[in-house]
């Protein structure tokens, strides 16, 4: 398996081993653009791997703080009363960057950037960039790409 995330048409793409194409989902990245260095809110470009997947097993729009669920539930009301609040949902694949210098290590360590691909509110806008840097998916679409994926799996990013 392998992912590959088109930062301008704002996709993300599973391949099957072969190379063949398996799924395509729309995804919202940084809406800073992209850029390696911490602090910058963007997302990062080049080559990763799925570090590690949270969540397993989690009820969809299950609430993550610091990559551990809060015990809470998004609903629409929670995030009326919680506004501008960045939401992870329902799972997590944390990446980890595979060049030195440029996404792993330093300033620019996508890992210690906290970069995920995660799900998001129903409601928030896909096909756009607007996250922080990580890449947001519809939940169902988070659960479905989560259950077809493993840790080590490759992830490229490219703008």
């Amino acid at each position: 398996m392998k992912i590959a995330i088109h930062i301008p048409e704002q996709t993300l793409e599973l391949f099957d081993d072969d190379g063949k194409p398996l799924r395509r989902y729309r995804v919202s990245t940084g809406a800073n653009g992209v850029g390696e260095e911490n602090g910058s809110f963007c997302t990062p470009r080049g080559k990763h791997v799925i570090r590690a997947r949270i969540g397993a097993g989690q009820p969809e729009n299950t609430v993550f703080v610091k990559r551990r669920p809060t015990g809470e539930i998004y609903t629409p009301e929670l995030g009326r009363q919680q506004p501008g609040r960045d939401w992870i949902l329902t799972r997590i694949l944390w990446l980890s960057g595979c060049e030195s210098g440029y996404n792993r290590s330093g300033s620019c360590d996508t890992m210690r950037r906290y970069i995920y691909i995660h799900g998001t509110p129903d409601g928030t806008a896909l096909g756009k960039p607007g996250s922080h840097g990580c890449i947001r998916m519809r939940n169902a679409d988070m659960v479905e790409l989560f259950e077809l994926v493993k840790t080590g799996t490759e992830v490229e990013i490219a703008a």
